[in-house]
């Protein structure tokens, strides 16, 4: 799976980082380490007792917002903290108040002269206490305040019994492959350690710097490890393993890590951050931050899931820095994923390196004797109040002739023929999709997203015509390419690797308010960095609370919210609209999608889900792009149906997308003929 989004990205076509299924190391090295096989569950290392294989059906789910944890505001969250007598002050992305879990016990109220340790994130209000880990919702804050008053003992969240021993099972594991694994220098062939940092491309990258950052090397693996050490203690937490594969002349990075993914959340590099450090440079890869610190002497921090993600729980160990310079990669997706979390970090105190021919990323830089410190000195602050002139927009006019084929954006790998029309999937935009009754509207789109979600675009799926499970199921079979149903043995494996994608599930089914909707898409913006949302559909936005206002104008003003938050959250929406009732013979156009004509107005591109049926033959599908605002391009492809797989292909066939056009044109002379009462001349 090739993500040029992720960590490290695509290196001018020559190198690429790839996240292999990230969490999965343990299956994967223990034979290396252990030479011998490993069974499901079983420990990484020798003699400790082994897990039973446990299936998980647990998978992202957003909550509902009318669920136990409502939203809260941050001005109530500071009129609370008043109330009850909380020092506290303003940063960037949280408030700082002294921690309930260290010092004082009882019901004496928190000095202002503590440490200031407990840190709340002003959009959600969760809190994380960076002197004791103790992380968890508002309404747990508010829960440990109340038992305070009361002269009880403040007691942190716990986890789950399950994901206790997940998280302690991944230590162990971690610290017996660190064990293995040796520092480059103490290699005992020194043509080996040459050879090694040649492989991963740190030739340039002295033996003080990989000591510093304690970086190792895993022989039996060929994988660099990257160490995870828990700020509270310095005790080992988890590692992640870099690995480098050769293709021809390609360059693949494979990562993995200890724990799971979606729970490694190592800042690296942060133990070597000063508590007077004000200034930080931001990364999104391990060896990056290495020839940063190197070339530049700054602070600098790799972000654990590169480009993909700044997930929240990290802002707290970033709100002492005054100056944050952005430096995710070389290729545009990491450009627009910079922009992003700088809205996360506050706009006011980021600057961002825009990609370029002499500004590669760091390790890059490094490696062609570039002045980093230069080019540090030159990145874009993150705010403007405005934009007076054709200057400030020179150098992104500049980059978006140089870089064409990543403007369009991330191409589809099962839709090729969709990428000649629409060049690619962008941030930002919205599409519409319609197509007739039972066609296979969800069928195909859920294949759509999926195709985007396996290259690393982050998804959100709302579905409120069919339940999750339901359309999880669709998406798993189109995942694996089989009927699961008959082999039922590969379930786990499947389910395994289907669970490592970046997709979430909205738990909303049936009617839903427009508000409510909007609501849940921002928080999931904010804490997964959602870049592609699915709606399916636009009819079930159209509640109750519509009944008494004109329904057409009711859908005016939900288009337009959706055209507004993809515009404001460089989101992409797929929003799903049924067609009006026309005659079934005649093909569906951009005037057939259900209201006003505000829909295909506002929408970027309009795809239209064609279903030919035929009286003496099975019906012929195929996809219409009948709008494309990016280059204009429209055109029609043929579809076929996998009804094991639940899979849709494009024909590649020449011969039958032209028989195709002359039905079509065929056909359409019949309906002509037909509607105007006029005979057939010979």
């Amino acid at each position: 799976m090739q993500s040029g989004g992720g960590a490290g990205g695509c290196r001018g076509g020559r190198m690429a980082l790839v996240p292999l299924r990230p969490g999965r190391a343990a299956s994967r090295l223990l034979p290396l380490l252990c030479g011998r096989a490993r069974s499901k569950g079983a420990s990484l290392c020798p003699g400790a007792p082994g897990r039973l294989g446990q299936r998980r059906y647990k998978k992202g789910v957003l909550p509902s917002p009318d669920g136990p944890a409502p939203s809260v505001s941050i001005t109530e969250i500071r009129q609370y903290l008043r109330a009850q007598d909380i020092p506290f002050h303003d940063g960037y992305s949280c408030l700082h108040t002294p921690s309930l879990f260290t010092g004082d016990r009882g019901d004496q109220p928190l000095s202002a002269n503590a440490p200031f340790t407990l840190f709340i994130d002003k959009t959600t209000g969760s809190f994380l206490c960076t002197a004791t880990l103790a992380e968890g919702t508002w309404q747990d804050f508010q829960a440990n305040v109340e038992m305070r008053h009361h002269g009880v003992t403040p007691i942190p969240p716990a986890n789950s019994e399950e994901t206790e021993e997940e998280m302690r099972q991944a230590r162990e594991d971690a610290r017996c492959i660190w064990e293995r694994a040796l520092p480059l220098w103490e290699l005992l062939d020194e043509k080996e350690t040459k050879e090694t940092k040649a492989l991963f491309g740190i030739s340039q990258v002295t033996d003080a710097t990989l000591k510093r950052f304690g970086v190792r090397y895993l022989r039996a693996a060929r994988s660099l490890v990257f160490p995870w050490f828990s700020p509270q203690d310095a005790t080992l937490k988890g590692l992640k393993l870099l690995r480098v594969e050769k293709k021809g002349g390609t360059k693949t990075y494979m990562e993995e890590t200890l724990p799971r993914f979606d729970s490694y959340r190592n800042l690296f590099g942060l133990p070597l951050i000063g508590r007077r450090d004000t200034e930080l440079v931001l990364t999104g890869w391990e060896l990056d931050a290495l020839a940063l610190h190197q070339a530049a002497g700054v602070a600098s921090l790799a972000l654990p899931r590169g480009a993909s993600s700044l997930p929240p729980t990290l802002l707290p160990y970033l709100e002492q820095f005054k100056r944050i310079t952005l430096w995710l990669g070389e290729d545009l997706r990491s450009w627009e994923a910079a922009k992003l979390f700088a809205r996360k970090l506050s706009l006011k105190r980021c600057s961002l390196v825009r990609p370029g021919n002499l500004q590669p990323r760091p390790l890059e830089a490094l490696n062609q004797g570039l002045n980093v410190t230069k080019i540090l000195r030159s990145a874009l602050l993150a705010s403007h109040k405005s934009i007076i002139s054709f200057r400030q927009l020179r150098e992104e006019v500049f980059g978006e002739l140089v870089n064409t084929e990543q403007v369009s954006g991330v191409k589809w790998a099962r839709f090729p023929e969709l990428n000649k029309l629409l060049k690619g999937h962008r941030r930002g935009e919205l599409t519409i999709f319609t197509g007739p009754t039972g066609s296979g509207k969800t069928t195909f789109i859920s294949e759509y997203a999926l195709d985007l979600c396996m290259q690393g675009v982050c998804t959100l799926w709302g579905s409120f015509e069919i339940n999750n499970v339901r359309l999880a199921k669709i998406m798993l079979t189109q995942f694996a390419g089989r009927r699961l149903e008959d082999q039922l043995e590969l379930y786990d494996e499947w389910a395994d690797r289907f669970e490592e994608l970046p997709l979430y599930f909205m738990t909303f089914h049936g009617q839903q308010n427009i508000k409510t909707v909007i609501d849940t898409m921002q928080h999931a913006v904010y804490m997964y960095d959602i870049t592609h949302v699915v709606v399916d559909n636009l009819q079930f936005m159209m509640g109750h609370e519509h009944l008494s206002v004109d329904r057409l104008a009711a859908q005016d003003f939900i288009v337009g919210a959706f055209r507004k938050f993809a515009t404001d959250n460089t989101c992409h929406i797929t929003l799903i609209i049924h067609p009006r009732k026309e005659d079934d013979e005649k093909e569906l156009q951009t005037a057939s999608i259900f209201g006003s004509a505000k829909a295909s107005q506002e929408a970027d591109n309009v795809l239209i889900l064609q279903d030919r049926k035929l009286v003496t033959g099975p019906g012929k599908r195929y996809l219409q792009v009948s709008k494309n605002r990016f280059d204009g391009d429209v055109g029609i492809f043929p579809l076929e149906f996998s009804k094991a797989s639940l899979s849709f292909s494009s024909s590649k066939s020449k011969v039958r997308l032209k028989k195709m056009k002359e039905e079509k044109e065929i056909l359409a002379n019949k309906i002509v003929e037909g509607g105007s009462g006029a005979s057939k001349k010979p």
